[in-house]
């Protein structure tokens, strides 16, 4: 079977939690041997979607370039880059809004929720933020996407723009497919499991972060909201376990339903102990190598700047053709 052209993207906002490391940085890390190539990328100009400190900005996406490189992703076997770095996305972006559906954008629920919580103003760039999502894709020709449970429908989005711009213009664009993981796609808030987790709508208590010190994963897992019974199950009714339980096969790398055997006699309070230890051990080798890479900022510069180089030899053919077909100069460089 041919290898899949993968490509994936993570924000650079806010401090990466527990959820971002399971649904996003270890496919990541799974991925970049099976992709040809494998594609990851700090997608800064999504951030700007909504309010943002530039100075934050600067070092988050050096915080987040220290995370995924901690974490085991490795710049000699994928392409790893910082988004603002190769203007392709950014002309891709324009070129597709001619084949997007303003009614599609208007529907897509992060729109939604996200404007909803804005106190200010509802940029247009928050609203066109699918728009670049394809454009990141598409630039590479990627046949897969990773990406979280709450991605499905961005993901869907792009599906239909690559399809309407071959329909109109001829067969030049990937219809990717998405790859979301069977477990761990939507881990959950500790204090309000039916919430995922989440760097702005969940509390502190509520989100393990993946530099959290080992007392502080104790604490938040000690203290995580479950339900009144003590059977350690997967259920409906019991979001709070049902959560404990996917993070502690994740981190174990077991099967949820090994993991109901195994506390079968236990009670929550047991349980929830187990997990902690599992998500200390499970985060250790990414904290302790964090801090050594995360000290040296010309080195992490170098790194996105040299996957920058890699980005643009894909992305530029890409972009060639799409204005040819359009009726553009191609304008190769």
């Amino acid at each position: 079977m041919t290898a899949p052209i993968i490509f994936s993207g993570i924000q650079p906002t806010g401090r990466k939690h527990l959820g971002n490391y399971i649904g996003a940085i270890r496919q990541y890390v799974e991925g970049q041997d099976r992709g040809d190539p494998a594609i990851f990328c700090i997608v800064d100009l999504h951030a700007i979607s909504v309010a943002y400190d530039p100075a934050e900005l600067r070092e988050r996406r050096y915080d987040t370039t220290a995370i995924l490189l901690a974490a085991g992703l490795d710049p000699e076997r994928c392409v790893f880059f910082r988004q603002s770095d190769v203007p392709e996305h950014s002309e891709l972006t324009w070129l597709l809004s001619a084949v997007t559906a303003h009614g599609d954008l208007n529907r897509m629920h992060q729109f939604k929720d996200k404007s909803a919580r804005q106190q200010e103003l509802v940029s247009a760039a928050l609203f066109f933020y699918p728009v670049l999502m394809a454009a990141d894709v598409l630039a590479y020709k990627a046949t897969e996407v990773p990406v979280g449970d709450d991605q499905r429908q961005h993901v869907e989005l792009m599906r239909e723009i690559a399809r309407r711009f071959n329909e109109r213009f001829g067969e030049t664009l990937i219809v990717p497919e998405h790859r979301i993981p069977e477990l761990g796609a939507r881990i959950m808030d500790l204090q309000e499991p039916e919430r995922k987790m989440s760097t702005t709508a969940s509390s502190d208590a509520g989100t393990v972060y993946v530099l959290d010190e080992p007392d502080a994963i104790r604490k938040k897992l000690g203290g995580a909201v479950t339900d009144s019974g003590r059977e350690v199950r997967r259920a409906p009714d019991k979001a709070g376990i049902t959560n404990l339980i996917d993070v502690y096969a994740v981190a174990r790398g077991v099967e949820p339903a090994a993991v109901e055997r195994e506390f079968e006699e236990a009670g929550y309070g047991d349980f929830k102990k187990a997990v902690a230890e599992a998500v200390v051990e499970y985060l250790a080798p990414v904290r302790e190598r964090y801090a050594e890479l995360r000290a040296d900022e010309a080195v992490l510069e170098a790194t996105l700047a040299a996957g920058a180089e890699k980005a643009r030899a894909l992305a530029v053919p890409t972009v060639a053709e799409v204005r040819d077909r359009m009726g553009f100069a191609s304008q190769l460089s």
